[in-house]
């Protein structure tokens, strides 16, 4: 069966799957009643789905995507300027939980809301990691703050100043590495490839997005991040398959505490071309 199927009797020939294709292998010749893939050009079909989606119709398939096992957009959920711009300005890094554990399902259907984040060429090649018991977070900052002390000595001063304070913490007892929170949740990808940090993280923002509407909080674990890419005992617990990196690491849990105003940024910088 060819990858790329129309419905003769659903197409109206308007040649919007070509015009949408980020590959540019749908044709839509003279003469012909309806757009086809040539045989020869379907590896280099990304499988995003784009002609199926934009086809008002319903005409389009391909393999494993037929316009009938698709939902549907839904245009009267999609949130205004205002609204949109008032939940991205209401993003917090949150570094204080409470010690509730978050259902495994929940994290699940956060995970399952991720996966749609963007990827190069639509690879799809971030995998998840989840440390879901407390203590082994906990075991994990510390592996972290044992990375910080070995690399002490070849640290500016000011940076070293700054690295003691998080020893000093870890040492009394305060976690400034995962901050307590219960739960890790980690995207990893294998390092051959390019966009390996760059989809892991994309992946994470939508994850950290969308945390908010189950009513969780997060923040992003980069001291955690930058160690797993150096520090061998803590590759080793994270136990990743031998040829993936850490893209990401995101604490997660229920806030303590909630927030009621909008901080203010730096405006933002900006060099218009033409």
């Amino acid at each position: 069966m060819p990858l790329f199927v129309v419905d003769p009797a659903r197409c109206r020939g308007d040649g919007i799957c070509v015009d949408e294709c980020p590959t540019r292998i749908i044709e839509l010749k003279s003469g012909d009643p309806t757009p086809c893939v040539p045989a020869e050009a379907e590896e280099f079909c990304r499988n995003c789905g784009h002609c199926v989606a934009v086809c008002p119709h319903g005409a389009a398939s391909i393999t494993g995507m037929a316009p009938e096992q698709l939902p549907r957009l839904r245009s009267d959920w999609r949130p205004g300027p205002e609204q949109i711009t008032h939940f991205l300005r209401a993003r917090r890094s949150i570094r204080t939980y409470t010690p509730q554990t978050v259902e495994r399902e929940v994290l699940a259907k956060l995970i399952d809301v991720a996966r749609f984040a963007p990827s190069a060429s639509n690879r799809q090649a971030v995998s998840w990691v989840v440390i879901y018991d407390a203590a082994e977070v906990h075991r994990l900052a510390g592996l972290t703050v044992d990375w910080m002390r070995a690399g002490l000595t070849s640290q500016t001063a000011a940076a070293r100043r700054n690295t003691l304070r998080f020893i000093a913490g870890w040492e009394s007892g305060l976690d400034m590495v995962c901050r307590g929170a219960p739960h890790l949740v980690i995207a990893g990808a294998p390092a051959s490839y390019p966009w390996a940090a760059t989809d892991g993280a994309i992946a994470l923002t939508y994850l950290e997005l969308a945390a908010t509407s189950f009513g969780l909080g997060a923040c992003w674990a980069g001291i955690l991040t930058n160690a797993a890419r150096q520090w061998p005992p803590l590759q080793e617990a994270l136990a990743l398959p031998e040829d993936h990196i850490v893209g990401g690491a995101m604490m997660i849990g229920y806030p303590r505490y909630r927030y009621y105003r909008l901080p203010s940024r730096n405006e933002a910088q900006v060099m218009w071309r033409g």
